[in-house]
C-alpha cells in the first residue's frame, strides 16, 4: 500500500502554535502539492524544493502582511483520486495558497475542488491546455506553459530536422502525455509531415522490447514520446538494446536528472522541449548560488514552484489581505516579479513568458540549442 498524504514541513520555529497542528492567528499556510512517492517522485522534489526556498525566503523577508508563512506538501503520486483527496485536505485545512498539481491529470480535477471551495491554486508545471481553457474557476492558474505552444515547437524542430525521415511518435495514456503527442503531431501535419507510426504505450510497465521491435520494423528514425522520463529512458535503453540509433525527443518532463540516471551515456543527444532556463534568469541568480552553494540543483521546476509562492505573496501583499476573491483581483492585476521573469496572468490564467525552446542531454546535464541548429 502506498503511502500518502500530507508532509508538514516546519518553516516556523517550534514554539509557535502552528507548528503543532493548532490555527495560529500570526502564521499563514501555504502548500505545494504534487508527486512525493511513486515514479515520478523526482519532479515533486523539485517541486517541494522550490517551496521551501521560497517560503524560507520569504519570512526572511518579513512573510507575508507581518505573517510567516507555514508550508506543507501534499504527495498525490500522479494519480487523479489523490490529488482530489489532497485538495480536500486542503481545503479543510484554511490553506491559502496550493503551488501544485504536476501532473496535469491531478491539476484538472483537484482544480475543480479549489474552485468549489475559494483556494487560490497556482501549477508550476501542468502544462495541458484544458487547465485553463475549460478553467473550474477564477482562482486557477498556472506558472509554466501549455502543450499547444511545446507542441508546436517540438513539430516544428522535427519537421525541420526530420522531415525527410521516418518520424514515430508515442504517448503513455495520460493528460499531459497524450495531449502533447497530439499537438505535435498537429504541428508536424501541419508542416506537410506525416508519421509512419503512432501508438499509445501503459505507463509503468519495464519491458517494452515488443514496441521497440515496431519501432524498428517501422525504421523509425526519429521517436516522439508525449510522457514522463521514466519510460522515455526505459525505451531509448531497449532501442539501444536492439542496436537502433533513432534519437528520442521528448517534453519538458524529461527535465530531470533522474532521466539521465536511468540512461546512462544512452541517453545521449536525447531531444526535448522546455521553458528557456529559469536557471539563467538575472533574477534567479541569488537563489540558483544559494542552492547550488547546497549542492541543489535547482532543475525542472524548482524555480517555477517558486514562482508560483512569490506571485500568490505579491498579490496578497497588495490586496491587504489572503481572502481568496481580493488575491484573484490581485493577480489578475499585477505584474509579476518572479524568478522566472516579469509576467502577468492574461484572461484564462497563463503567464504571458516566452516561449519553449529545444534542448539537447548531454554529458549528463541538459542545454539549451539553437532550434535552427
Amino acid at each position: 500500500m502506498r503511502l500518502t498524504g500530507l508532509i508538514v514541513i516546519a518553516t516556523c520555529a517550534l514554539a509557535l502554535m502552528g507548528c503543532r497542528g493548532e490555527e495560529d492567528p500570526d502564521v499563514i499556510k501555504v502548500a505545494v502539492a504534487g508527486p512525493q512517492t511513486g515514479q515520478y517522485a523526482s519532479l515533486g522534489t523539485q517541486m517541494s524544493t522550490g517551496g521551501e526556498t521560497a517560503v524560507a525566503d520569504i519570512n526572511a523577508a518579513g512573510g507575508v502582511l507581518g505573517k510567516k508563512l507555514k508550508l506543507q506538501v501534499g504527495d498525490d503520486a500522479c494519480d487523479p483520486k489523490q490529488a482530489v483527496a489532497i485538495a480536500n485536505q486542503m481545503a479543510g485545512d484554511n490553506v491559502a495558497l496550493v503551488a501544485g498539481h504536476f501532473c496535469s491529470g491531478s491539476s484538472i480535477p483537484a482544480s475543480n475542488v479549489y474552485a468549489e471551495t475559494n483556494l487560490v491554486m497556482i501549477s508550476p508545471a501542468s502544462t495541458n491546455p484544458a487547465l485553463t481553457d475549460k478553467r473550474a474557476g477564477p482562482n486557477i492558474y498556472r506558472v509554466c506553459g501549455r502543450d499547444d505552444k511545446q507542441g508546436e515547437v517540438a513539430g516544428a524542430y522535427l519537421a525541420t530536422h526530420f522531415g525527410d525521415k521516418n518520424i514515430a511518435i508515442l504517448d503513455d495514456k495520460t493528460a499531459y502525455g497524450r495531449g502533447l503527442a497530439n499537438e505535435v503531431k498537429k504541428a508536424l501535419n501541419a508542416a506537410g509531415v506525416q508519421e509512419v507510426f503512432r501508438e499509445s504505450i501503459t505507463a509503468g510497465e519495464k519491458d517494452y522490447s515488443a514496441l521497440v521491435s515496431k519501432l524498428k520494423r517501422a525504421d523509425a528514425d526519429a521517436l516522439f514520446l508525449g510522457g514522463y522520463h521514466t519510460e522515455a529512458g526505459l525505451i531509448l535503453r531497449q532501442m539501444r538494446d536492439q542496436e537502433m540509433d533513432t534519437v528520442l525527443m521528448g517534453g519538458d518532463a524529461l527535465v530531470t536528472q533522474e532521466y539521465w540516471s536511468i540512461t546512462g551515456p544512452a541517453g545521449e543527444g536525447t531531444l526535448m522541449t522546455f521553458s528557456p532556463d529559469p536557471r539563467k534568469n538575472p533574477a534567479a541568480a541569488d537563489v540558483v548560488k544559494r542552492l547550488e552553494a547546497r549542492g541543489i540543483s535547482p532543475e525542472g521546476y524548482v524555480l517555477y514552484t517558486y514562482a508560483a509562492i512569490q506571485a500568490w505573496a505579491q498579490a496578497a501583499e497588495k490586496a491587504g489581505t489572503t481572502d481568496a476573491p481580493a488575491v484573484v483581483d490581485a493577480l489578475n492585476d499585477s505584474m509579476i516579479d518572479s524568478v522566472i521573469g516579469d509576467f502577468k496572468f492574461d484572461d484564462k490564467g497563463d503567464p504571458t513568458l516566452p516561449p519553449y525552446a529545444v534542448y539537447r542531454w548531454a554529458d549528463g546535464t541538459y542545454q539549451q540549442i539553437d532550434e535552427n541548429s
